[in-house]
């Protein structure tokens, strides 16, 4: 039976990708994630599943991940952000494995942006040799939920500085969907796949349908970039995680986020989920 390698498997796309192949029951799945104690529980009853400790700053790691593997799909964790100190030793030993297929998840519109991780991680990749397949989402509606989620529960406020631009935003699970159609098919190898959710929204209409189904007030203040780097800084966030964060909020005001796509649906076979679908599903996080 095949192998696949998912690193990040307790995260928005890594969970829902590992159960989506653990009920095809066609592969083997080992779970790369960084705090085994803390994550173990969390993938209970889950059949074919192996569970290891992966730390891509520690290639102590990477074998017993990767033994047995013959295809791996990642997300650059959002604190790292130098590709070449971060991504590079484990890509060059991905190569070194003889793997069939890496599965990336960049970023939507990341061929006009190279100074973006995703875009160099990317050419990495091409560069290496190894054989690819980068989804390429847009923003992620569960940005809300974890980035951005303090500021909706304590103020009731979308921090976010995007200005009046419009953003195509996915659901994870979707991504994650993708993602299994993509390693268990070896057509998408190779590809470069632009996906996005069903519509693209400003943020005024997120917290309007924010307020509609959570039934507290939601508004939008739209911050200036600056105010928003130096309140995630004060906040004591990961210079370069803010750096990140603000070079695609700018790179949204600048309206390339606005795209909208049929390949999510044409992959997935169905409609990918709404801003609606998502803010019911995750309102648990957002009123306490």
């Amino acid at each position: 039976m095949e192998k696949i390698l998912v690193i990040g498997g307790n995260g928005n796309i890594g969970f829902p990708l590992i159960k989506y192949l653990c009920a095809t029951q066609k592969v083997e799945v080992v779970a790369g994630v960084h705090n085994l104690a803390k994550d173990l529980p969390k993938f209970d009853g889950l059949p074919n599943l192996e569970i290891e400790h992966f730390d891509f700053l520690d290639s102590s790691t990477f074998p017993k991940a990767f033994d047995g593997v013959s295809k791996v799909f990642f997300v650059r964790p959002p604190q790292l952000a130098n590709p070449k100190v971060d991504m590079l030793p484990f890509l060059k030993y991905a190569q070194t494995q003889q793997i069939e297929q890496v599965v990336f998840v960049s970023l939507l519109g990341v061929e006009k942006n190279p100074r973006t991780p995703h875009h160099q991680i990317e050419n990495m990749i091409e560069e290496l040799n190894l054989p690819y397949t980068f989804i390429r989402p847009s923003f992620f509606m569960q940005n809300l939920n974890t980035t951005h989620c303090e500021d909706i529960v304590k103020n009731h406020d979308l921090f976010i500085p995007a200005g009046r631009s419009r953003t195509s935003f996915i659901d994870t699970r979707d991504i994650a969907e993708v993602a299994g159609i993509v390693l268990l098919n070896d057509k998408y190898l190779h590809q470069k796949l632009n996906i996005t959710g069903p519509a693209a929204l400003n943020y005024y209409e997120i917290a309007e349908v924010m307020t509609k189904v959570l039934g507290t007030k939601i508004t939008y203040s739209k911050p200036s970039l600056l105010k928003f780097r130096k309140t995630m800084l004060q906040r004591g966030l990961p210079k370069n995680f803010v750096n990140v964060m603000v070079m695609l909020y700018l790179i949204t005001q600048l309206g390339n986020a606005k795209t909208v796509t049929n390949e999510t649906a044409k992959i997935l076979g169905h409609a990918p989920r709404t801003i609606t679908n998502y803010v019911k599903d995750y309102q648990d996080y957002f009123v306490q």
